[in-house]
């Protein structure tokens, strides 16, 4: 059974403020060595004075000459060399805690510069089952397809006919709501919530175009068919949708396949979101012949009117938050969409191979089946983890920055809230990582700022945990990254 990663507020209020501290130390560096802080300020400012010395004291204040202060080290290196043997120190107790099982592998290098990496695994392959930890590999290969700004449209069109027919077309819209105020979703409180479209809205923009043109009497079908294949991925338990665990995957879909009127997951979604869709319009003076049927719109058929989804960037960010099942293999179909224009999760495993070799991103014995990391059969190599972490700091591509930016925040933010209670004093707030959690399964991968203020780049995975022991084993793991961040690891 899979479990989703979870988030809670955080202990004490003494343990806030000095993880706050931490906290703004880790993103003011990490911020300034990836260009997050760019543009920041007064376009219309004065230029800087590079002298100190050269910048003149308020009027009618008597203030003695200022001295030009001597050249001081840069706040951190931005292509450190990783100091393996002190890595292995500040790893290795954790890394062999009995409570992972007999299987870790971990990898860490710098986010910026080469020379040796660390690596571990306790034995056998240096492959793991990865669990949401390959949201951050599906999210990349996303924004690198279609772009941060792009959006996903939901819309109505008309077709003629003794009583007009509006067809509900599904445009992959992962975050399409039941109406404007309705909340959804995992329990895990995200610092960040993107707007989101919503079928009341578009029900009423769709009667205002109808009356305008005359119609007050229609049928009503919807149009799910720009994801193709299975619904249902092949490669995940039998068990994981009769359970609840995640619905069919469809491009037409309100509150990610839930059912506003009860519990749990629809069946089918899109015909759920086209009868909520007729309800709406009813209400707004449209009458509605018959029940909605499936179809595939006709192309001839006059656009009514359409709602938008928020940018790309802003759901890869509330997605790697919260740790998103749903959005994830979404966002999985509109890759293959983008790529070879197979919206089926096949067609997404393919556009994941061909982005990230074009991105010079090894797979490295890797095999992704699925979007979010839900299925057992994946197999990631640590490496891939931190090539594609390292792919998205970089500074030819500032497109694919939402996938660090996303990075929950250790003890402070979406999946890692509730964590790292117990870790080293410095990590909280020094390190930002996906989580990944299924039973028997921990994963960890992300960003790590040093004691000497160097951005390491990390993954840890350990895939056999006996059931037992899941609680010390994600502690184990959540003390493993805080390690990175109170270690001097560079040099």
């Amino acid at each position: 059974m899979a479990e989703r990663d979870v988030d809670h507020v955080r202990g004490a209020v003494v343990g806030w403020v000095s993880a706050a501290l931490a906290l703004v130390l880790v993103l003011a560096v990490a911020g300034w060595q990836l260009g997050w802080l760019d543009g920041l300020g007064d376009d219309d400012a004065a230029p800087p004075v590079d002298d100190p010395a050269a910048v003149a004291p308020p009027p009618e204040v008597d203030v003695a000459p200022v001295k030009k202060p001597r050249a001081v080290a840069p706040v951190a290196d931005l292509s450190p060399t990783l100091d393996v043997p002190a890595v292995e120190a500040a790893l290795k107790r954790f890394l062999r805690d009995k409570d992972l099982g007999p299987h870790v592998v971990a990898a860490v290098e710098p986010l910026r510069g080469g020379g040796r990496g660390y690596e571990f695994a306790s034995s056998g392959a240096d492959i793991a089952t990865p669990a949401s930890t390959t949201k951050v590999v599906t999210s990349t290969v996303a924004l690198s397809l279609l772009g941060p700004d792009h959006r996903f449209t939901t819309r109505t069109v008309l077709e003629k006919g003794a009583t007009p027919r509006v067809v509900l077309v599904g445009g992959g819209d992962p975050f399409l709501l039941s109406n404007p105020q309705a909340k959804w979703g995992t329990n895990t409180e995200a610092t960040f919530a993107p707007k989101k479209a919503d079928v009341v809205t578009l029900a009423k923009a769709t009667a205002k175009a109808l009356r305008a043109q005359g119609v007050r009497r229609v049928r009503l079908a919807y149009d799910a068919s720009l994801f193709s294949g299975p619904a249902v991925n092949p490669h995940w338990p039998s068990d994981y949708v009769p359970t609840g665990v995640v619905p069919p995957i469809s491009a037409l879909w309100i509150d990610e396949g839930r059912d506003p009127q009860g519990y749990g997951f629809s069946a089918d979604p899109a015909l759920t979101a086209a009868q909520v869709f007729g309800t709406a319009l009813a209400k707004a003076g449209i009458t509605v012949d018959g029940a909605a049927t499936s179809t595939v719109a006709d192309a001839a058929a006059r656009d009514l009117a359409s709602v938008d989804s928020a940018p790309l960037a802003q759901i890869v960010q509330r997605l790697l938050e919260v740790s998103d099942n749903e959005a994830a293999e979404v966002l999985l179909r509109q890759a293959g969409l983008a790529h070879s224009g197979d919206g089926s999760s096949v067609g997404g495993q393919a556009a994941v191979k061909k982005v990230l070799a074009a991105g010079d991103v090894d797979m490295d014995g890797s095999v992704l089946y699925d979007g979010s990391g839900l299925s057992r059969e994946n197999l990631m190599s640590p490496h891939l983890l931190i090539d594609v972490l390292r792919w998205a700091s970089s500074d030819a591509r500032p497109e694919l920055r939402a996938v660090l930016t996303g990075l929950p925040v250790a003890g402070f933010t979406g999946s890692l809230a509730n964590r790292f209670d117990n870790a080293p004093a410095d990590g909280p707030g020094r390190v930002r990582a996906k989580t990944g959690t299924l039973t028997g399964v921990f994963s960890l991968a992300g960003i790590a700022v040093d004691l000497d203020g160097s951005v390491l780049v990390f993954a840890l995975i350990a895939d056999q945990v006996p059931p037992a022991r899941s609680g010390l084993a994600q502690i184990a793991l959540d003390d493993a990254a805080a390690a990175l961040g109170a270690c001097h690891c560079t040099r």
